[in-house]
C-alpha cells in the first residue's frame, strides 16, 4: 500500500459539498432529484453536521433548494452557471500563486505533495491522487497567507474535472504534469508564469466540465 505523509484537506463541510457541487455541474445528480441529510451522509460516510452544512452552502449558490423534511432538490444547472464558476476560480487562484511566487513563500508543503503525487500516479494509487489533488491546492492557498481568499475558494472547491471519456489514470497523469509545471515557475519566480499556468489550469478543468455537460444533455 502507498504510504502518505500527513496531508492537509479541507474541513468534512466543505469535502461533502465538493462531492455534491461535481455530481450536480457534471449533471450526475439530476434537476429535479431529491436528496436528504441521511441519504448524503450515508453514502460519503460522514455524520449528518457537515451533509447539513454543505446543504446550506450548496443553497447560497442556488445550486439546491432545502426543503423543511430535512432534504433538498437538486436545481437545474447552465453552461453559463458553470462559467462563472470556474471563472471566479481561476481568477481567484491565479493571484494565490502569484502571492506565493512574489512573495517567495514556504514552498516545502507544496513541493512534497507534487513529489508525492507524481509518486501515486506511478504506482497507480489513483484514489490517493484525488486526495493530493485538494492538497496541492490547499497548499498554495495556505503559502499565500491570504486566508480570506483561502476560505472563498474553500467553499469553491469541486474536485477532480476529467473529461468526458478520460480515464482516472490519463486525468492524473496530466494533472500531475500540470501541477509540476507550477511548482517549477514559482520555484524560479516567475510571477507572471505561474499566474498564467494556474489560469489555464483551472480553464482546462471548466471546459473539462462544459464538454461532460453538453455529454450529458
Amino acid at each position: 500500500m502507498f504510504n502518505l505523509q500527513p496531508i492537509k484537506l479541507l474541513p468534512a463541510r466543505e469535502r461533502v459539498a465538493s462531492s455534491l457541487r461535481k455530481a450536480i455541474i457534471s449533471k450526475e445528480l439530476k434537476e429535479g432529484t431529491q436528496i436528504t441529510l441521511d441519504s448524503i451522509a450515508s453514502s460519503l460516510g460522514v455524520s449528518r453536521t457537515p451533509v447539513r452544512e454543505a446543504f446550506q452552502m450548496l443553497e447560497n449558490e442556488g445550486l439546491i433548494k432545502l426543503s423543511l423534511n430535512k432534504g433538498a432538490t437538486i436545481l437545474g444547472i447552465t453552461p453559463q452557471t458553470v462559467r462563472e464558476h470556474f471563472q471566479i476560480r481561476a481568477a481567484l487562484e491565479s493571484e494565490t500563486v502569484a502571492i506565493v511566487c512574489k512573495e517567495k513563500k514556504d514552498l516545502s508543503e507544496i513541493r512534497k505533495i507534487v513529489e508525492q503525487s507524481e509518486e501515486a500516479v506511478e504506482n497507480g494509487e489513483l484514489e490517493v491522487y484525488n486526495n493530493l489533488n485538494q492538497a496541492f491546492h490547499v497548499a498554495i492557498w495556505t503559502a499565500s497567507g491570504n486566508m480570506r481568499m483561502k476560505n472563498m475558494l474553500s467553499v469553491m472547491w469541486n474536485g477532480l474535472s476529467m473529461q468526458y471519456m478520460e480515464t482516472l489514470e490519463n486525468y492524473a497523469r496530466k494533472s500531475s504534469r500540470e501541477h509540476r509545471a507550477l511548482l517549477t515557475l514559482i520555484e524560479s519566480g516567475d510571477v507572471d508564469g505561474a499566474r498564467n499556468m494556474m489560469h489555464r489550469h483551472i480553464s482546462r478543468s471548466m471546459n473539462d466540465m462544459l464538454t461532460n455537460l453538453e455529454s450529458n444533455s
